[in-house]
């Protein structure tokens, strides 16, 4: 699941974007904002991975706003009626430019470059052995071999390491798209751990670390079914 918010100062416009995300089922819609001040309080908050951002607007411009809000790790698609913008829109860096009016073949195009580009970005985390997170307004590089577990609190997540403790804005279903499934596994709804890091375990409890963490009924059978894999 990508996440990403729409910026336009046009309600109608607007209405649009959100019509044609709704219709994509890897596409989650954090926000819709007329404002792009308010949008950047989301995103100084909880980065998102796909930015629809309208150019022309009256407070501010949208290329001048792409350069001033974290942009780390989100793939920009600009909007706009007028096409003289597209040069500049390429300069900053966006991964697509679409034309008003937008038609969804066209959308649904730039949406999967978006995806690529994402998907890019996350493979090349991977294979540096690390992912970034956002935690007290920035981002925070973690080598995937620190992790000891990482613990779901609602809307948020813990990851704990071996000196200290990571607190982000995310679910456990984000975080675990973002994890190598050979080395990590969920063994409860609150916890994801790495398989190399677990000490012991029996029936309904694994240990890492001293830490007791318990084994879920409704992910036993895939958690030991992964760890015979691993094992076998």
């Amino acid at each position: 699941m990508l996440t990403c918010i729409a910026i336009d100062d046009e309600p109608l416009a607007l209405d649009l974007l959100k019509k044609y995300i709704a219709r994509i089922y890897f596409l989650e819609l954090k926000g819709a904002f007329t404002d792009p001040f308010e949008a950047q309080k989301l995103m100084e908050s909880s980065p998102v991975d796909i930015l629809f951002l309208d150019i022309q607007m009256p407070d501010i411009n949208g290329i001048e706003f792409s350069k001033i809000v974290n942009k780390k790790n989100t793939a920009v698609i600009f909007t706009t009626a007028f096409s003289e913008y597209a040069v500049e829109g390429f300069s900053v860096d966006a991964v697509d430019y679409l034309l008003k009016p937008i038609e969804y073949d066209r959308f649904l195009k730039a949406v999967y470059k978006a995806k690529e580009y994402t998907d890019y970005l996350a493979n090349q985390e991977l294979q540096d052995g690390t992912i970034f997170v956002k935690s007290d307004y920035q981002m925070v590089k973690i080598n995937l071999k620190d992790i000891l577990y990482i613990e779901g609190l609602d809307d948020y997540i813990k990851i704990y390491l071996p000196q200290k403790s990571i607190l982000t804005l995310m679910t456990l279903k984000t975080i675990a798209q973002k994890l190598p499934a050979r080395e990590f596994i969920r063994a409860h709804r609150s916890y994801i751990v790495p398989i190399s890091k677990i000490e012991n375990i029996s029936k309904s409890k694994l240990k890492i670390a001293e830490k007791e963490i318990p084994i879920g009924v409704s992910y036993s059978e895939s958690f030991f079914a992964a760890m015979d894999k691993k094992l076998g």
